[in-house]
């Protein structure tokens, strides 16, 4: 299993493409693994080198105790780069990860190439609070039928969770997988996430990604993303709900290789 110690904490990671190939590095949402990206690394290897990793706190990498942070969690990123050998990259993610991206694009501006922003918000308005607070509760009663259950109908469409509706008992089992305790600092710090005013901050070619039906991170928050960074390009896929990798990866794959090209490094 490949790891690597970045800033002091292991990291469990995964490379995919073309050694030579552009980087894009994809961050997981707050209950995803690097495999929640397997749509996205077939299509995307072939263009590219893909670096998937899981947070600290998250599936294969080391859960220390907490406090966790956004910017604890960019750092991590920083060390993981330059770990393996990578000066600048492409940086992207979904949901917990998109808001790491962002704040990893504020304090790393050198090593980030163009970001990506899928389903992600820069502040946490009282609605999203009311909506995420039971999944903490559920953790913290280590309860993985209700963290199943109340978040299921937020992350997916309602196509996607009448599709899936057999394979419930799969995924709380799935669920009964997670480090409740570290799930709980996840969250604790994801709730910290203050940063719509630094946004204007942000100079590099910035993609903005939201889902149509995207009941707890949707169009709002995209557009107050893409209205405060300059020349950020803003795409609502049709008929998605929150975890588009998932529920709309055809057009979402189509987006990230042509952003990603469009984008590349000038060669010398």
């Amino acid at each position: 299993m490949p790891e690597i110690l970045a800033n002091n904490v292991r990291l469990y990671y995964e490379l995919h493409g073309p050694a030579d190939g552009e980087v894009l590095v994809l961050l997981n949402g707050i209950l995803m693994s690097t495999s929640s990206w397997l749509y996205q690394t077939r299509a995307l290897a072939a263009h590219m080198r893909v670096l998937l990793y899981d947070c600290r706190g998250m599936w294969r990498s080391e859960h220390p105790a907490g406090p966790y942070s956004l910017e604890q969690h960019a750092d991590d990123l920083a060390a993981l780069l330059d770990g393996l050998g990578i000066e600048r990259a492409h940086i992207g993610g979904i949901s917990y990860g998109s808001e790491i991206s962002m704040v990893f694009a504020l304090k790393y501006p050198e090593k980030t190439q163009s970001l990506i922003v899928i389903d992600g918000v820069s502040e946490i308005k009282p609605m999203l609070a009311a909506q995420t607070y039971p999944w903490q509760l559920a953790a913290e009663h280590n309860d993985p039928e209700m963290l199943y259950w109340t978040s299921v109908h937020m992350n997916f469409s309602a196509e996607y969770v009448a599709k899936t509706r057999h394979s419930a008992a799969e995924m709380i089992k799935r669920y009964g997988a997670v480090d409740m305790a570290a799930f709980v600092e996840l969250m604790k710090a994801f709730y910290e996430l203050d940063i719509t005013g630094e946004l204007p901050k942000i100079q590099c070619p910035t993609l903005v990604v939201v889902g149509e039906d995207d009941l707890i991170k949707g169009r709002e928050y995209a557009r107050i993303i893409a209205d405060q960074i300059e020349g950020a390009e803003y795409v609502v896929i049709p008929g998605s709900g929150h975890a588009l990798c998932l529920d709309k990866p055809d057009p979402l794959n189509t987006l990230l290789i042509g952003f990603v090209l469009k984008n590349q490094k000038t060669k010398e």
